[in-house]
């Protein structure tokens, strides 16, 4: 018995040395890790992702994205169709205005005095409370700066300064990590273009001051310590605003709705059933969001209010979703990465993990191959340049790509490779006509080419004419996917499958924002 015993131990010791990658030696040559003597070629110890500070662990999986009752606006630009979402992170809270007075205050301490428009470009814009036939200027003056608001959520402030706050956020949660570590000093001097940026230290260019690294194992360096890799795994990936799909997926909520890998009912709101109002006995027929229930109806009569908020409320009120998630309905609408299009689910788009918004880019790098920081101190980069042996994309803005206009379905491949062959000196001629097709249609892999005419005057999806003194469409291509109801919507945008499209660069009241994260390695939380 003791025999059998010992030989399952060391069996199951076995399975877990080859369920983990046999970390000492290497499966593929035998070579050992870690070892100089062996070349040293080095296998972290770090290989699960760890949960970033406010963020909340997303299982993923498949489920029914868009509407599935009747839509009383006729819009349905969401129409019901199957995706699987990847697991991910996303913030429990909207970003509060205390979150985001912190990035404000160290913006101003890093870049206030040597670049003071960086720091004009995050501000929130207070005014964005006004309204021309509401009195309003208490919010204007306090919502943002008051103690009595720092829980409430961050509103005023667009697509593209909520982007600057991730970018932010990551930075400083990184920065962090390497000082809880002993790799760099925590220096309040650190200021400016030599401030920490993830992206900066991860390319070799940090100027701040080391204290200590990692072991080096490469025989070549001597003994001497090196800088974290984004192989050693300590770093987190960037902090980022959510895709549509994934907002609309955590705010569903399906881990509590599910039976036996079957989804019992499709929600509509973030909590099960069709009411608005509570059914728990013990708050029974409170409501369960902030919204505005009708005209002239924001929060309910005195002695016996609704809701209980005109305007915002605090970013951890009301009960949260099965994922722990506050206020995906109502309070504020939220801020998603995607471009917005009225075609979301088109023929021919992926399944899974969908989203719109792909400009792919890189890095500039100098003659030498080193990469370029600018006078900033961030990191330069440009859009990918086009590669047409590729089969998965062909250009770097893959934007409009199937979104429905005539110049963004039909293909530029063609006449695109024959001009970048034309502009280097190469005899091949091309023609802005495209090529003809055997019907006498304009075709490429993807289908018709774009035209030169097609290409000068289809500004369907563009934000201004060709004089340059009108705007084409109020859809184009720096208008982003708004979701979630607000304060200021009535019931109907409380559904988690509506949506709203707002542009990038314009704030409001009502929208605010929250960050996600992506989920490396396996998609089950350990």
């Amino acid at each position: 018995m003791k025999i059998l015993k010992f030989s399952c131990l060391a069996a199951a010791a076995l399975m877990m040395l080859a369920s983990c990658g046999n970390s000492g030696r290497s499966t593929a040559t035998g070579w050992n890790y870690n070892d100089p003597k062996w070349g040293g070629y080095e296998v972290s110890g770090d290989g699960e992702q760890g949960t970033a500070p406010g963020l909340v662990f997303i299982e993923g999986g498949s489920f029914v994205m868009g509407r599935v009752g009747e839509d009383p606006r006729y819009k349905w630009d969401n129409p019901a169709h199957t995706v699987t979402v990847s697991s991910f992170y996303i913030d429990e809270t909207e970003v509060s205005n205390r979150m985001y007075r912190e990035f404000v205050y160290w913006m101003q301490r890093a870049y206030g005095e040597e670049y003071p428009e960086k720091v004009r470009a995050i501000y929130p814009d207070t005014a964005a409370w006004r309204d021309r036939l509401a009195w309003r200027e208490s919010f204007v003056e306090h919502y943002f700066q008051s103690p009595s608001y720092d829980e409430y959520p961050v509103v005023g402030v667009t697509w593209e300064q909520a982007q600057a706050y991730c970018v932010w956020r990551t930075d400083r949660v990184n920065e962090k990590i390497l000082v809880d570590r002993g790799i760099i000093a925590l220096d309040q001097e650190n200021l400016g273009t030599t401030a920490f940026q993830t992206d900066v230290y991860l390319a070799g260019k940090f100027e701040g001051e080391t204290r200590g690294g990692l072991k080096n194992y490469d025989p070549a360096a001597g003994g001497e310590e090196r800088q974290v890799k984004a192989t050693d795994g300590i770093l987190y990936p960037y902090y980022r605003l959510p895709t549509e799909a994934e907002w609309e997926f955590a705010a569903l909520g399906l881990i509590g709705n599910t039976y036996d890998e079957r989804v019992v009912e499709h929600k509509v709101y973030p909590w099960a059933g069709q009411s608005l109002r509570s059914a728990n006995k013990k708050y029974y027929g409170q409501f369960l969001a902030n919204f505005k229930r009708s005209r002239g109806d924001a929060m309910g009569v005195a002695g016996n209010l609704n809701d209980g908020w005109d305007y915002t409320c605090p970013v951890k009120w009301y009960f949260p979703n099965d994922y722990g998630l506050y206020n995906m309905a109502g309070n504020v609408s939220e801020w998603c990465m995607d471009v917005y299009r009225k075609v979301v689910n088109p023929v021919g788009a992926d399944d899974i993990d969908p989203f719109r918004g792909n400009i792919y880019r890189t890095y500039e790098v100098d003659e030498d191959g080193e990469v370029m920081v600018g006078e900033d101190g961030q990191i330069v980069r440009k859009e990918v340049d086009p590669d047409f042996n590729r089969r998965n994309y062909r250009q770097a803005n893959n934007v409009n790509y199937l979104d429905g206009d005539r110049a963004s379905n039909l293909s530029q491949d063609n006449w695109l490779e024959k001009k970048a062959n034309a502009e280097e000196g190469e005899e091949e001629e091309y023609s802005e006509e495209g090529e003809e097709g055997e019907e006498g249609e304009e075709t490429s892999d993807n289908g018709p080419v774009l035209t030169g005419e097609d290409l000068n005057t289809n500004l369907m999806y563009t934000r201004e004419a060709a004089d340059k003194s009108t705007i084409s469409s109020l859809v184009n291509n720096k208008v982003r996917v708004v979701k979630g109801g607000s304060w200021n919507d009535r019931a109907y945008y409380l559904q988690a499958s509506t949506r709203r499209y707002y542009d990038q660069d314009r704030s409001t009241s009502w929208i605010g924002f929250r960050c996600a994260m992506d989920r490396l390695g396996s998609r089950v939380a350990k």
